[in-house]
C-alpha cells in the first residue's frame, strides 16, 4: 500500500474521516438515483393506463420505506445479528442507534444501508404491476423495510449465523442475493399470490402477450440503473484513505495492488465485464429461441449480468466475470419462459429472472471463478445462504400478501383493472390527450393481447398490463 506525505500539522485521521464520509455519501446518492432507473424501466414495461400507478409506487417505496428502515429496520437487523450469532441483543440500544447517533459514521451509515433496502423493496413493484392494490403494496413495503429485509441483513452483513456458516461464511459483497435475489424471490411470490393479470392466459393455458407502452422508457431505465450500479458495487468496495499503524496516510481500497480482494479496480472491471456479457448472453439465447434479438431481453440481460456479479465482484477473475455475465443473461429468456408458461406466474417486469435466479446463480458460482481457487466449503456456504434467504423471503412475503388477499385487499376489482390503475387508484391519466373515453383502458399503443405490433410472437419479457 503506498503512503502519502502530508503536512505535519495535519491529522491524517481527519482527512480519512472527511474523504471517506464524503465518498460514502456520494455513492449513496448515486444508488438513490437508481430509483429513477427503476421508475423508467417499470413504467416502460406497463400499459399506458397504469404508468402513473407504477411511478407512484416507486416514489412511495422510497418515501415510506426509508423512514421505516430508519425507525425500525436498522434496529431489527442489529437485533437479529446479535441473537443468531449467539450474543445478547440490547434492544434499547439498537433502536436508539439511529435516533441518537454517537459518531459521524452513524449519521450516514444508516442511509447507506437504507438505499440498499429500498432497492430490494422497489423490485417487487414490477412483478405485481397492473393488479395490486396500492394499499397492499405499501403495506408490504412497510413490512419489507421494517422487518423482512432487515432479518436478511442481520443474518449476513450484520454478523448473524450466515456470516460464519461452515467456517467460511456466506459471501455476498454488494447484495447480489441479499438485495436483488431477495427482491426477485419476493416479487415472484407476490405475483403468484395475486394471480395473473386479466387476459394474460387463455382457458387452454396458452399465453397472451401484453406489450408495455414504451420501449424507450424501458431502455432509458436500464441505462440509468447500469450507471447507478457503479455506486452499488464500486461504492461498497471503496475506502479512499486509511491510516497505517505508524500514523501515515495511505490508500484504502483504492490500492494499486492487482491481487487485493477488495480493490476498487477489480470491482469496477468485473462489474463492467459482467454487464456487457449479460446483454450478449440474453441476445444470443433470444436469437436461438426466436431468430430475433428481443430488445427487452437485451436490456434485462444487461441487468441480469450486473445482478449475477454483484455478490462476487470483489473475488471474481476477469474471465469469471464474463462467464457469470453470459450465464446470468443467457438464463433470462429461459427462466422467463419457464415462469410464464410452466408455472403460469405473471411476473410483469421479469423481476425473478433478472434479480432472483441471476442473483442466486452468481452467488453459487463464486468458488468456480474466485481468485482464491475452488473450495467445497465455500460452495456449500453459498448454497446454504441462498437457500435460507430464499426460504425466509418466500414465507414472509406469502404471509403478508396472503393476509391482504384473505381480507380482499390484495387485488383491485375486475372493473378497476380494466379501467386502469391510473384512474381507479389515482384519478389521473398519464396521457390524457390520447384518451378515448371509455376506451382509455387500452391506450397503450398496441394490441391488448396476442401478437406484437411487428407481427412477431416472441414473448415480451416485462410487457405488463398494468
Amino acid at each position: 500500500m503506498s503512503a502519502l506525505t502530508v503536512p505535519l500539522q495535519t491529522d491524517p485521521a481527519t482527512i480519512v474521516d472527511g474523504v471517506n464520509t464524503m465518498w460514502v455519501l456520494t455513492v449513496t446518492f448515486l444508488i438513490f438515483f437508481m430509483h429513477a432507473g427503476f421508475a423508467m424501466l417499470e413504467a416502460g414495461q406497463v400499459r399506458a393506463k397504469n404508468v402513473a400507478n407504477q411511478l407512484t409506487k416507486n416514489m412511495l417505496t422510497w418515501s415510506i420505506g426509508v423512514i421505516m428502515f430508519f425507525l425500525v429496520g436498522a434496529a431489527i437487523s442489529s437485533i437479529v445479528a446479535a441473537v443468531t450469532s449467539g450474543g445478547a441483543a440490547n434492544i434499547g440500544s439498537a433502536f436508539m442507534a439511529n435516533l441518537s447517533p454517537e459518531s459521524a459514521d452513524a449519521w450516514v451509515g444508516w442511509l447507506f444501508g437504507a438505499v440498499f433496502a429500498m432497492t430490494a423493496a422497489t423490485i417487487v413493484s414490477g412483478a405485481v404491476a397492473g393488479r395490486a392494490k396500492l394499499r397492499a403494496y405499501v403495506g408490504y413495503t412497510i413490512m419489507l423495510a421494517g422487518f423482512i429485509y432487515p432479518v436478511v441483513t442481520g443474518l449476513t452483513w450484520g454478523g448473524g449465523f450466515l456470516a460464519s456458516v461452515l467456517g467460511v461464511g456466506f459471501n455476498d459483497f454488494a447484495g447480489g442475493m441479499i438485495v436483488h435475489g431477495m427482491g426477485g424471490v419476493a416479487g415472484l411470490t407476490a405475483a403468484y399470490i395475486l394471480g395473473p393479470r386479466m387476459d394474460r392466459y387463455n382457458s387452454d393455458g396458452s399465453v397472451n402477450v401484453i406489450p408495455g407502452h414504451s420501449m424507450t422508457f424501458a431502455v432509458l431505465g436500464t441505462l440509468i440503473l447500469s450507471f447507478g450500479w457503479y455506486g452499488f458495487n464500486v461504492g461498497t468496495a471503496a475506502t479512499v484513505f486509511s491510516v497505517t499503524e505508524d500514523g501515515a496516510l495511505a490508500l484504502g481500497a483504492f490500492t494499486t495492488s492487482t491481487t487485493a480482494a477488495g480493490a476498487v479496480g477489480r470491482v469496477a472491471m468485473t462489474t463492467t465485464l459482467a454487464m456487457g456479457a449479460g446483454a450478449i448472453g440474453a441476445a444470443g439465447v433470444s436469437l436461438l429461441k426466436s431468430n430475433k434479438v428481443d430488445t427487452l431481453y437485451v436490456a434485462n440481460g444487461m441487468l441480469a449480468g450486473l445482478v449475477g456479479i454483484t455478490s462476487i465482484t470483489h473475488l471474481s477473475t476477469w474471465w469469471g466475470a464474463l462467464l457469470v455475465g453470459l450465464l446470468a443473461g443467457g438464463q433470462l429468456p429461459i427462466v422467463f419462459s419457464f415462469v410464464e408458461e410452466r408455472l403460469k406466474i405473471d411476473d410483469v417486469c421479469a423481476v425473478y429472472p433478472v434479480h432472483g435466479s441471476a442473483g442466486a446463480m452468481g452467488a453459487v458460482l463464486l468458488p468456480f471463478v474466485s481468485i482464491n481457487g475452488f473450495s467445497v466449503n465455500v460452495l456449500f456456504a453459498q448454497i446454504v445462504g441462498v437457500t435460507v434467504i430464499g426460504a425466509w423471503t418466500i414465507l414472509a412475503t406469502a404471509a403478508v400478501f396472503g393476509a391482504f388477499k384473505a381480507v380482499g385487499q390484495a387485488r383491485v376489482s375486475e372493473s378497476h383493472e380494466r379501467e386502469g390503475l391510473d384512474l381507479s387508484e389515482h384519478g389521473v391519466e398519464t396521457y390524457p390527450e390520447f384518451s378515448r373515453g371509455d376506451e382509455a383502458a387500452v391506450t397503450d399503443g398496441g394490441p391488448s393481447h396476442g401478437t406484437r405490433t411487428d407481427g412477431g410472437n416472441v414473448p415480451n419479457p416485462g410487457g405488463d398490463d398494468e
